[in-house]
């Protein structure tokens, strides 16, 4: 499928979600919000997917909300945040349903929605000169994109409202200390690694994956009985997949598990 704000690129399992706007520093404008839903949905509906791979060209990586497009709509902006948030929500919502651990790689500059698009994947890798900002309360905005649960599941809630509150911009020796970012690389090898960290998990156990991000999201939402059943529960499910045979018949072999993501 085409797209205008995003490319989509599918090589042996690993999915690479690009944002693709680099003349406009990657906007969450309306082209985006509406592909989100329909990128999402074409990732989902592929089959084998092991790893999706979120990257961004040009010189930033999201500037975040687009301020022109909202400026050219004031009078109806409430409807118009409402259309857009529609597929936004709905993309990101899908993506969290995958499977498939999902790998931010993050360059330059991330804003806004960008953040919370980066704080909701798995394994968040970025370039030392990297940097993140709020950016909603400088326009007098509350959050979207799932920010408030992505970045409170990453920094606790207290830091979470530090940051949205004081409007912060971290550079990315700050995000790692919070936890904003699991891996710091050198920017000129930070493609090269994110490829290797997306391989790797692609490698995996693709089932097992997608059921600990969900008891995860789950955790301190619901009473311990009630975390507890759903651990059992996904256990038994993933327990008679042919990657959970696979891992134990390897481990007792004392072999290298052969992992194929069924």
């Amino acid at each position: 499928m085409a797209y205008k704000s995003i490319e989509i690129s599918v090589s042996d399992g690993l999915v690479r979600l690009t944002l693709n706007q680099p003349d406009l520093g990657n906007p969450f404008n309306a082209d985006f919000c509406d592909e989100m839903a329909k990128g999402a949905n074409e990732i989902a509906g592929l089959k084998d997917v092991r790893a999706v791979l979120i990257t961004a060209r040009g010189k930033f990586f999201s500037v975040g909300g687009d301020i022109r497009m909202f400026a050219g709509n004031l009078d109806g902006l409430p409807n118009c945040i409402r259309e857009w948030t529609t597929g936004l929500h709905m993309g990101v919502a899908r993506l969290q349903r995958l499977d498939a651990p999902l790998i931010a790689s993050v360059h330059a500059t991330c804003m806004g929605g960008g953040v919370a698009l980066v704080a909701g994947c798995d394994m968040v890798l970025a370039g030392k000169s990297a940097r993140f900002g709020a950016a909603y309360p400088q326009i007098g905005y509350s959050c979207d994109a799932g920010a408030s649960f992505a970045l409170a599941s990453r920094l606790g809630i207290a830091r979470a409202r530090r940051f949205f509150l004081f409007n912060e911009m971290l550079d990315a020796q700050q995000a790692a200390a919070i936890g904003m970012v699991d891996q710091l690389v050198d920017d000129a090898a930070l493609a090269e690694e994110s490829e290797k960290v997306a391989r790797q998990l692609a490698a995996g156990p693709t089932r097992a994956y997608g059921e600990i991000r969900r008891l995860l999201n789950k955790a301190f939402r619901q009473p311990l009985e009630s975390q507890l059943e759903d651990e059992a529960q996904a256990l038994a499910a993933v327990a008679g997949t042919a990657d959970a045979r696979e891992g134990i018949t390897a481990f007792v072999e004392k072999r290298k598990a052969r992992f194929t993501g069924r």
